[in-house]
């Protein structure tokens, strides 16, 4: 078992939450430094009305709200789907440490399927990158909620 496999499943329970409520399946969870869970977020564009309610930008700004400040320097996101180019760069604007995801995005990705936003050399800040962690299960609840609305 992998460290962020504990993580990566509190992030598949909350895009499960996500689904529920009609929104796309993504969940995702922000650790500190010492392991502890201090954001956490679901896709939430649908029930807010909010085009920037993705997993990653809850989850960022539950964290910063909890240590009180917005460099989460140190922390780990945790997401269940490559993040697109907002996320993308809410991560390295928050100068996360590490940003680890299972399923990869090839129609929005930027984490390497489309762009490489997060390792860009022009960037004053680079995450390390760790893909593919329950990739599977990820991709099998997107793909099961968009088969379900066509």
């Amino acid at each position: 078992m992998t460290p962020w496999e504990p993580a990566m499943r509190d992030a598949l329970a909350l895009a499960d939450s996500a689904r529920a409520e009609g929104d796309v399946p993504v969940g995702a969870v922000l650790l500190a430094p010492d392991g502890q869970i201090i954001g956490r977020g679901r896709n939430t564009r649908e029930r807010d009305r909010d085009p920037t309610g993705h997993a990653e930008v809850v989850a960022i700004r539950e964290a910063a709200a909890s240590r009180g400040e917005w460099r989460l320097e140190g922390c780990t996101l945790v997401v269940t789907l490559e993040p697109c180019t907002m996320c993308a760069g809410a991560i390295v604007a928050a100068r996360l440490e590490r940003l680890v995801f299972g399923a990869f995005d090839d129609k929005a990705g930027a984490v390497g399927s489309l762009w490489d936003v997060v390792r860009d050399r022009r960037i004053n800040h680079r995450p390390e990158v760790i893909s593919g962690v329950f990739a599977e299960e990820s991709a099998t609840r997107l793909r099961e909620f968009f088969e379900a609305r066509r």
